[in-house]
């Protein structure tokens, strides 16, 4: 009976991998995606009335921040099924820079949702979308 329940959890290994790093993705791209995505829209968005980028940005917001709880989450849920403590030093100093870039990121983006002048939406989404763009790549690296 032992043996039966050791295969069948090892066997559900490959699937609960895939479902975590499935989800980290989704979540990743709805985050990192939905920024570049309004980025390339607010030019049209401007056009279509003054309150119209603001309005756009709140509806995407109610996808972003439910999509960056969901990567911070699955983010964890990678370390414990990777274990940091058996991989290399530049493993591990790539993974510390990661989560840098996570923290940053979250924080700009915040501040840009927040912000009351354009030099302040410009600023902190510009360093929100870079941050997480550089997040992005180091999640690539560490994959590797």
């Amino acid at each position: 009976m032992t043996t039966t329940v050791t295969a069948a959890a090892g066997g559900l290994t490959p699937a609960l991998d895939g479902f975590r790093l499935t989800l980290h993705v989704l979540a990743a791209a709805v985050w990192v995606g939905g920024q570049i995505t309004v980025a390339g829209l607010l030019p049209t968005l401007r056009t279509l009335g003054e309150d119209a980028p603001r309005k756009a940005a709140r509806a995407f917001g109610r996808v972003e921040w439910p999509a960056f709880a969901l990567l911070v989450l699955t983010g964890f849920w990678n370390l414990v099924a990777v274990k940091p403590s058996t991989q290399s030093q530049e493993w591990n100093a790539v993974l510390g820079i990661k989560m840098v870039m996570v923290l940053l990121a979250g924080v700009a983006v915040l501040l840009h949702q927040r912000s009351k002048t354009r030099t302040g939406l410009a600023v902190w989404g510009a360093i929100g979308a870079v941050t997480s763009l550089a997040a992005l790549a180091l999640g690539v690296f560490l994959g590797n």
